[in-house]
């Protein structure tokens, strides 16, 4: 099935300068809401806590319940609706109680501002700090081991100059999806780091498509340079690549609006990667070859 009836002829090596430039501004914005709010907002997979959910008969006061808390002594806390405005979620710095201890605590502390037959306790997740530690450095090994393995596949199977595109390509691609979660506020969790390895799988898919296809072009060259030839290849695969992402964005965003809040930051997450991977895998990636092939030139 082809999208568009007759190869397109799109200058996609002309618009370099401006896609590095976009880029970067937007890494830029990305990397600075991150340092300037202290970090990602981990949540509770990551920097350890309780998470208590309620529900409620009537929709709450969620300042109410602010003030119902501060009587058990769970340290700081988190309140925000979950889904609908009778759904709350709890999340608290710290819990030396059992599960059911902690669910009944909060209930009870609340039963003084609401009828405690009005109070469902839906669900309650503990999560210690050194457990929290070492799921995050489990994350990020997750994620570093899923890069060498794709560094020794493309190398293996192209040349190395393209398993660095493809990794800087990755990079780019998780710089700007982190960035967005910073900006927006979302909490970094072990759902998210899956997210990631997602995005990781569909980007380099789309990646490897195209340079298939500079690789099969480069054998007929004749005299076009470099630039032309990925031109022509990224043209030559794009309605395969509008195609896929079309598609894949479709079932994305029917979950981002209908999937529930469980899978929300879920979504959004696929939702910016997927956007954010074609787009490198046209841009970054392919930029990143030309550079190559003109530094050998620069040292012959």
């Amino acid at each position: 099935m082809q999208l568009f009836k007759h190869e397109t002829r799109f200058d996609f090596m002309g618009k370099i300068k401006a896609a590095m430039i976009l880029s970067g501004i937007v890494i830029l914005i990305g990397l600075g809401s991150i340092v300037f709010s202290g970090g990602l907002k981990y949540g509770i997979d990551f920097a350890g806590g309780t998470l208590v959910q309620l529900q409620f008969k009537n929709p709450p006061d969620i300042e109410v319940i602010r003030d119902g808390l501060k009587t058990i002594g769970l340290g700081e806390s988190t309140i925000q609706e979950f889904g609908s405005k009778k759904d709350i979620l709890i999340r608290v710095e710290r819990s030396e109680e059992k599960l059911e201890a902690v669910g009944a605590m909060v209930k009870r502390s609340l039963s003084g501002k609401f009828h405690s037959d009005d109070i469902i306790v839906e669900r309650v997740e503990m999560v210690g700090p050194k457990v929290g530690r070492d799921l995050r450095e489990k994350a990020l090994l997750s994620i570093l081991y899923a890069i060498i393995g794709i560094v020794i596949y493309i190398s293996w199977r192209f040349e190395f100059q393209y398993a660095i595109a493809a990794i800087i390509a990755l990079i780019h691609d998780v710089l700007v999806t982190m960035g967005a979660f910073s900006i927006l506020d979302k909490e970094f969790t072990l759902v998210i780091v899956a997210a990631f390895l997602t995005i990781i799988g569909y980007s380099l898919n789309d990646t490897i498509v195209v340079f298939d296809r500079i690789r099969e072009n480069l054998r007929r060259k004749g005299k076009l340079s470099l630039s032309e030839i990925i031109n022509s290849s990224i043209n030559q695969t794009l309605s395969r690549t509008l195609l896929t992402s079309g598609t894949t964005l479709l079932v994305v965003l029917a979950l981002f609006f209908f999937g529930g809040e469980i899978i929300h930051d879920f979504s959004f997450a696929l939702l910016v990667g997927v956007f954010v991977g074609t787009y490198s895998s046209i841009f970054i990636a392919s930029v990143f070859l030309v550079y190559w092939a003109s530094r050998k030139t620069a040292h012959r």
